[in-house]
């Protein structure tokens, strides 16, 4: 959309056409100016009141680092505004990062940031013995520089909790050295690279790498470098270079607040493989290693079943026959993905929109989770209109380019990898097996018995942190108060004896669904008060809950307590857990706007029945 048409819907006073649009457009902006020209009529709309109808939340940021840091800090607000992320800013002094971080009474620490994006200068970065000397001695000088900007991310971290975003080095661009950039370890090339190494090896989970070497390299070297600019007035690097460093870490700090996507739901003719099958046959769809553009869609499924490895939830959602399209992947010898790589498999001449409220509602996910990937743009825009939550991506034009296009819409990218996410398609699939048996069972109680469930419920350990600050983040639904945490933030909760933390693992005849609930209290005077109460909602109605809440109860009681304090604070998602605080059997102690608080005398309770079987950690 042309900034023109903007300023009108700016005029016209309509909040979330003119957000919704500016999302679009700053989105899509690749011109430095074009950015700065949006920001400003962003700030011109805030000014007249016309503020978004509803941020994904509000983040506490400073910007910290060794070149200035205006417009940069202009250009990542903007894009976090934006995107529905408001932003509080703090920026620090030019190249006073390190005392701003030691000293305990700076304004940083009044400020009390919840991210600290810390950008050192690369002009900095350079071995500062002789190009002569050993190797060793040069390995050692780049763990030192590694070592003193994770020493500094460390302490921010200790005194604000906050998560850090850590800048790496871009490497030079300019021809020096010849061959000899490569083999000397003194070499800048060489010296940054070692640096960038052991900052990415040594990174503890509250760093996240801001990785500027990768955006250098992305961008080409020398659009990135601008000296002149650095003399002047102390950039960072090129307009352009600016404009991609700030998407990074909008992108990053997004991710902090976002819901990650879990599920890729993708068509088949023209997506999949070439050709339309109802046309062309099975043996006439374009797939293999035959020619250019058959390969090129062979690599597109190998991507996408490298995706299913990581994590992420395969679907079909097709205008296909069912039994034809299974039959493609069934015989077709050329076929990378097979039927038991998706979730769900929807072929059929419904719109698609209806089949993806049908795949959410199988699932038990909200379509928010959702991205979905077709070559026509009319069903994407079908999609966009009846099923707006759900993410779109067009795969049209030379299909060579659909993997870099997946890729670099960012849907996917994980923060950790897990075995629970390894094992989810399985789970899902054997999800669906309990489903079937459900319709075959007589009543709920007998269902729940046939299963014979397990769970082993348990004190946080270290092994689980990632998976445990993976269900943190991500649930929305079953959730009593949507509280985040850091898997550092994890770490400290496991070993700080306030607090009791409890994760449950589930299994049944069917499969292992992994860690699926946690509940984190902190005893205070006789009083575990629970500020966290979550669960996956694939194990919904299986009693999770009740034995969860049995285990809290006995572990409470032997550590001194005489009640449960249970907090409900009701978010856009979590409105399925409004009654579970009294569902439980606890009573209303206060209600207000900030949420409401429930009690459970423990000298009363009564564990409640369930089929599930505990077994020992």
């Amino acid at each position: 959309m042309a900034l023109g048409d903007l300023k009108q819907l700016l005029l016209a006073g309509e909040p979330r056409a003119f957000w919704d649009a500016l999302r679009t457009a700053s989105a899509s902006a690749r011109d430095f100016s074009e950015l700065i020209a949006l920001s400003a009529l962003r700030k011109r709309a805030q000014a007249r009141g016309i503020v978004r109808p509803a941020e994904v939340g509000r983040v506490r940021l400073a910007v910290l680092g060794g070149s200035s840091l205006y417009p940069l800090h202009e250009l990542l607000t903007h894009l976090l505004e934006a995107e529905g992320v408001g932003c509080d800013l703090h920026t620090g002094e030019f190249d006073n990062y390190a005392a701003e971080i030691r000293e305990a009474d700076s304004a940083l620490y009044a400020f009390a940031p919840e991210v600290v994006l810390l950008l050192p200068a690369a002009q900095r970065c350079h071995y500062p013995g002789k190009l002569a000397d050993p190797r060793d001695r040069a390995e050692a000088a780049a763990k030192a520089v590694a070592d003193e900007l994770l020493e500094l991310a460390a302490l921010v971290h200790e005194r604000t909790r906050a998560e850090v975003l850590l800048g790496n080095f871009a490497l030079p661009a300019r021809r020096d050295l010849g061959e000899l950039r490569a083999r000397l370890p003194t070499s800048t090339w060489n010296f940054r690279k070692r640096v960038n190494a052991e900052l990415a090896l040594n990174a503890p989970p509250y760093v996240r790498i801001c990785d500027l070497e990768f955006l250098a390299y992305r961008s080409g070297g020398l659009a990135t470098e601008d000296p002149g600019a650095w003399f002047e007035s102390k950039q960072p690097g090129s307009p352009e270079f600016l404009l991609e460093l700030a998407r990074e870490a909008a992108g990053l700090i997004r991710d902090l607040r976002a819901a990650a996507k879990k599920v890729l739901v993708l068509d088949l003719d023209n997506t999949l493989w070439g050709g339309v099958l109802a046309d062309d046959g099975l043996e006439g769809v374009e797939i293999g290693d035959t020619s250019p553009r058959s390969e090129a869609f062979k690599a597109f499924q190998r991507y996408v079943l490298g995706l299913k490895q990581r994590g992420v939830l395969l679907a079909v959602c097709s205008k296909n026959d069912t039994v034809v399209a299974e039959r493609a992947f069934r015989e077709h010898p050329e076929m990378v993905l097979a039927l038991g790589d998706f979730v769900s498999f929807k072929a059929n001449w419904e719109p698609k929109s209806d089949n993806l409220r049908r795949m959410a509602e199988e699932l038990g996910l909200g379509l928010d989770s959702f991205v979905f990937a077709d070559d026509n743009p009319a069903e994407i825009e079908i999609v966009r209109q009846f099923t707006p939550a759900v993410a779109t991506l067009l795969l049209d034009g030379d299909p060579a380019e659909f993997v870099g296009k997946l890729a670099d819409s960012r849907h996917f990218e994980p923060r950790s990898i897990t075995a629970e996410d390894v094992e989810r398609t399985a789970q899902y699939r054997a999800e669906s097996a309990r489903q079937a048996s459900l319709g075959s069972a007589a009543d709920m109680a007998s269902y729940l018995g046939s299963l014979e469930m397990r769970a082993t419920v348990r004190p946080f350990a270290e092994i689980d942190v990632p998976r445990l600050a993976q269900l943190i983040n991500k649930s929305n639904q079953f959730n009593l108060t949507t509280r985040r945490r850091t898997e550092g933030e994890v770490r400290e909760l496991a070993t700080n004896g306030e607090y009791l933390c409890l994760s449950l693992r589930l299994a049944d005849k069917f499969g292992d669904h992994g860690l699926v609930s946690i509940v984190v209290g902190r005893v205070r005077g006789g009083v575990l008060e629970l500020d966290t109460w979550l669960m996956s909602c694939r194990v919904l109605k299986r009693q999770v809950e009740e034995t969860l809440l049995n285990e809290v109860a006995r572990l409470a009681q032997a550590r001194g307590c005489s009640e449960l304090l249970g907090v409900y604070r009701e978010t856009a998602k979590n409105g399925m857990v409004r009654d579970f605080y009294p569902r439980m059997g606890f009573t209303p102690a206060v209600l207000g706007d900030e949420g409401a608080t429930y009690r459970l005398e423990l000298a009363t309770f009564c564990p409640r029945k369930t089929s599930i079987t505990l077994v020992n950690a």
